[in-house]
């Protein structure tokens, strides 16, 4: 999922609109797509074949408009890094959340990510310095998760509080991916960042896959193979292309509007196709992490962070 610091809104193009639409429409059914897919699949063997073919689809991209690549040894370490942090980590734990808790919750504590990020960033940051502003917005953002994760979820710790853990685990990870991009893939074109990224997610997660599900027998059911290819081809390597066209027509701050469209998109989806229905704390939840990031993003940040897929 992407997440950007935003300014007060300014008018956008149809064009803009459409693609904002269809971006929080394919960020968002990754979260059915999850479910879907672990109804056959493991979770390390989900998350590899997400971010191998992606990888792949991203590279062939850069080849077919030969957009130069470079040739510092540093990015290699680089690529290794946001791999781990922007897309092994989260993946997996977002994955292994939804065994336990409904896509539409995952959704909802996914947009904590600008949360955790803006908090973060001005740890590590100074220039991104924890003004009062900033301070208001973090704290109705936590006071929504802790709303939509339920206040006595952690005094009766089971497997569905594990659940709600690992998503914020994963939104915590996508928020020092956020810091370390900041400099570390400045001087790179954004689809080489993007399939450098996935390519070292691909390589932190093959071992990890080989070691605790073995090698995957690849006979799963075709509902599965679609939600498996779909996180591949349309939530990971389209998604990306998505993301850096709407940030070169309107800018980080506007793009930040798809962190607030994705939940009410996986939360209906998860309705239509599996029956969930959230409770009135996760719907308080989520209009407390709004009105947070709405406080949070009230003026425009110097420089946008890397790019979060769910």
């Amino acid at each position: 999922m992407k997440h950007h610091p935003v300014p007060t809104p300014i008018s956008l193009s149809p064009l803009v609109w459409a693609l904002l639409a269809a971006l929080a429409l394919i960020w968002g059914s990754s979260f059915l797509s999850n479910r879907a897919a672990l109804a056959g699949a493991d979770v390390f063997t989900v998350v590899f074949i997400r971010v191998s073919i992606g990888a792949v689809l991203l590279w062939l991209w850069v080849a077919f408009r030969a957009i130069p690549v470079g040739r510092d040894a540093r990015m290699i370490v680089h690529f290794a890094v946001m791999g781990l942090l922007n897309n092994a980590i989260p993946f997996t734990l977002i994955v292994w959340g939804q065994k336990h808790i409904d896509s539409g919750l995952a959704s909802i504590l996914n947009a904590s990510t600008a949360i955790f990020g803006a908090l973060i960033a001005a740890l590590v940051f100074r220039d991104e310095r924890l003004s009062a502003r900033k301070a208001l917005g973090i704290a109705i953002g936590f006071a929504g998760v802790i709303v939509a994760i339920g206040p006595g979820a952690l005094g009766g710790f089971d497997l569905t509080s594990a659940g709600q853990i690992a998503i914020l685990g994963a939104a915590t990870s996508y928020g020092f991916a956020g810091a370390y991009a900041r400099f570390a893939t400045r001087k790179m074109r954004p689809e080489v960042a993007a399939a450098g990224m996935l390519t070292g997610g691909a390589l932190w997660t093959l071992p990890l896959m080989l070691v605790f599900e073995g090698v995957p027998q690849l006979d799963f059911a075709p509902s599965v193979w679609a939600a498996m290819i779909w996180l591949a081809v349309g939530c990971s390597a389209l998604a990306y292309l998505l993301y850096y066209r709407i940030l070169a027509l309107a800018g980080a701050a506007n793009l930040a509007l798809v962190t607030l469209l994705i939940p009410p998109v996986a939360i209906v989806a998860g309705w239509a196709v599996y029956g969930e229905r959230l409770g009135w704390a996760e719907m308080l939840g989520f209009i407390l992490l709004a009105i947070g990031l709405a406080i949070l993003n009230a003026k425009p940040a110097q420089r946008p962070p890397a790019p979060k897929t769910p």
